[in-house]
């Protein structure tokens, strides 16, 4: 399927870049962290075994870095009708800065950082990229995901 024309205007990128979604906050559990960790076979003690996880310089049970991917996140609503209804994932980067753990209250926010309109072999495309922000019960950012969308 092809869009002729241009979709994206530049007022309209202005209109959606830096929109926030909602703050969606979790309490992680000690034993959430233990079944992600069994469920994506990580045997690290860090992660499931409290007794050697307190020998360590973290002094107890952390999060994998990927358990942040089970938690529930925002999203900023684009304010104009985009129209194509097939969505792609175009990945994800992460960066990490401080441990997770158990009865950490750990709240997401995520930001529209661009939108652009491209050309493909499907025809036209918005590329968007979103940042979302995890941030622990003290104010510390644990982590940021950059995300790519790609509709068409």
């Amino acid at each position: 399927m092809t869009t002729p024309g241009k979709v994206l205007t530049e007022e309209m990128r202005q209109q959606a870049i830096g929109l926030e979604g909602p703050p969606v906050t979790t309490e992680v559990e000690k034993g959430a962290i233990v079944k992600f960790a069994q469920a994506i076979g990580d045997d690290n003690p860090l992660f499931n075994d409290e007794a050697e996880a307190r020998k360590s310089k973290w002094g107890g049970l952390i999060a994998p870095p990927t358990f942040l991917r089970s938690m529930d996140s925002s999203r900023a609503e684009i304010p104009f009708d985009v129209p194509f209804d097939r969505n792609l994932d175009g990945g994800s980067e992460w960066e990490y800065f401080e441990p997770v753990r158990p009865g950490d209250r750990i709240t997401a926010v995520a930001r529209i950082a661009d939108m652009v309109e491209r050309e493909g072999r499907l025809g036209v495309m918005i590329i968007t990229t979103n940042v979302t922000t995890y941030r622990n019960q003290f104010d510390q950012v644990v982590a940021t995901q950059t995300t790519t969308g790609i509709r068409y």
